[in-house]
């Protein structure tokens, strides 16, 4: 998995959407949903998705 890099704008808006006080945890977990739905939204660009049906046969393999 390739790990992209964040902007600063965007770790500065995040900073200020957070209460004064906040948890590291809050934060990581932060940072890293952001990097999970831009990871998605690159996926899509790239035209690595899956139909409705395709995710539907995959899910029932398990």
């Amino acid at each position: 998995m390739l790990t992209k890099q964040i902007p600063k704008s965007e770790i500065e808006k995040i900073l200020k959407e957070l209460p004064e006080k906040v948890d590291i945890e809050e934060m990581m977990y932060r940072l890293y949903l952001l990097q999970k739905i831009e990871a998605g939204e690159a996926d899509i660009h790239e035209g690595r998705t899956l139909s409705h049906s395709e995710a539907m046969k995959r899910l029932s393999k398990k």
